[in-house]
């Protein structure tokens, strides 16, 4: 499941639920309460029940909860490794990308376009 800007709010909505619900049984699982993780999170019982409720909160306040939970290492896994792959490597002459840029079948060429086209002349 993406989370394209293209795509409904209700599916990030879902997601922020289903996020917030996964939190809240895995602080009931070490039997600390709100208050006990706003605090050592160092943020705002409010923070926590929003986002235990699916509702939006920071990237940073999700990492402060995970890390009271001593599961903010998981955030990462779930991320594939951006790691240069060896063909890849190989390809690119042992350096790694350091920027994106279209592929070359997205900029027009010269002879798709010459002056004058735009005006029908």
């Amino acid at each position: 499941m993406g989370f394209k800007s293209t795509e409904p709010a209700t599916t990030i909505d879902a997601a922020l639920l289903a996020l917030g619900e996964r939190v809240a049984r895995l602080r009931l699982a070490r039997n600390l309460t709100q208050a006990q993780v706003a605090r050592e999170a160092g943020i705002a019982v409010s923070s926590l029940k929003r986002m235990e409720a699916g509702g939006n909160t920071s990237l940073e306040t999700l990492l402060r909860v995970l890390g009271v939970l001593g599961l903010e290492r998981h955030l990462l896994e779930a991320l594939p490794d951006p790691a240069v792959r060896p063909v890849e490597r190989v390809r690119l002459g042992g350096r790694e990308r350091k920027r994106a840029r279209p592929a070359v079948a997205d900029t027009p060429r010269a002879s798709e376009w010459a002056w004058g086209e735009e005006d029908g002349g």
